[in-house]
């Protein structure tokens, strides 16, 4: 393998992209993991690695050693694809063996969401909105209040809010249109007066000296007219934090940017319950809404509040009252 494929430099290069095209075809958007695999290219470059054979375990092992990952299931994570890479690799007799033989870490008790407030999230949202400009950035406040809006307010993936274009926002319908997100899925997400009135203001921003927007645009971008990454929106966020004041309970992580996504979940939940909707009849509902294949996946973002834990007492003491009346005679 000589030849260097774009956007690579090491001798890998051309592996990595045949494995990336390889894993899309089989329908992975396969985002993260290129970034991970970007970062081992890099290192090989800048170790002066210029064949295969010197890509050793005692290689593997430095660069996992210069990406510290705290958590067990990130560093696993990174070791995953380094090792499916290889097998690959050595699967289309492209090498001889893997050398990626560091074990996996034993995975530590399940991380705690935290579960933002309504007041915790317009707090944010007031924060977004007043900050100030910074370079390779439009719109600065505008944009970073609609991003956060939208991953609270109707439970996006980042990575969704990403790739929304113009064309997207469906105003008429009051609709967004989520394309190509996780395993290739398309679906369409409604949305309220109040975030359309919030989307239809940002727009009119976006177009305001009479500049022309075009419907394939990114809905958000950068000066130079790319989309904005995971990566910048998780700094602007964590920047945030601070200010917000929060107070982290017992056994649950500090806050992420994901989080936004579980306390939508969460906050519906809490709606259905003080609504007298049965949760368990609507469940396949917020499954569809959140691009979930099935329930059971939606089920991990349903953290357990002391909200979540009255009303369903509540719901419960309604149940049983009529026992314990019978009981009681």
């Amino acid at each position: 393998m000589t030849r260097r494929a774009q956007g690579y430099a090491s001798p890998l290069a051309e592996g990595m992209g045949r494995f990336i095209a390889h894993k899309r075809v089989l329908g992975r958007r396969y985002d993260t993991e290129v970034y991970a695999l970007r970062l081992f290219d890099r290192y090989l470059v800048a170790q002066e690695i210029t064949k295969l054979d010197a890509i050793t375990p005692a290689v593997i092992e430095a660069f996992l050693a210069t990406r510290p990952r705290v958590r067990p299931r990130s560093y696993n994570h990174l070791l995953g694809v380094l090792r499916r890479l290889f097998r690959w690799l050595v699967a289309r007799g492209h090498i001889a063996h893997t050398p990626v033989l560091c074990p996996t870490r034993r995975a530590s008790a399940a991380r705690l969401p935290f579960i933002l407030s309504p007041e915790s999230a317009q707090r944010l949202l007031d924060l977004a909105a007043g900050l100030p400009e910074i370079p390779g950035v439009a719109l600065c406040g505008p944009t970073y209040h609609a991003i956060f809006a939208l991953l609270y307010g109707l439970g996006l993936r980042v990575g969704e809010v990403c790739r929304l274009d113009v064309a997207d926002v469906d105003e008429s319908r009051k609709l967004l249109v989520i394309r190509d997100t996780k395993f290739g899925k398309h679906r369409l997400v409604p949305f309220g007066p109040r975030m359309g009135a919030m989307l239809g203001h940002y727009l009119l921003l976006r177009r305001a000296g009479g500049r022309p927007l075009a419907t394939a645009a990114p809905l958000f971008s950068g000066l130079a007219g790319g989309r904005l990454r995971r990566q910048q929106i998780g700094k602007i966020f964590r920047g945030l934090l601070p200010a917000l004041g929060l107070t982290v309970p017992p056994g649950a992580s500090p806050p992420r940017l994901h989080d936004l996504r579980h306390s939508f979940a969460v906050r519906t939940l809490l709606r259905w319950y003080r609504a007298g909707i049965d949760p368990s009849r609507r469940l396949l509902h917020l499954s569809t809404f959140l691009g979930h294949v099935q329930p059971e996946s939606t089920a991990v973002y349903l953290t357990i509040t002391s909200d979540l834990l009255a009303e369903a007492g509540c719901r419960f003491e309604v149940f049983a009252r009529p026992f314990v009346e019978r009981v009681r005679r």
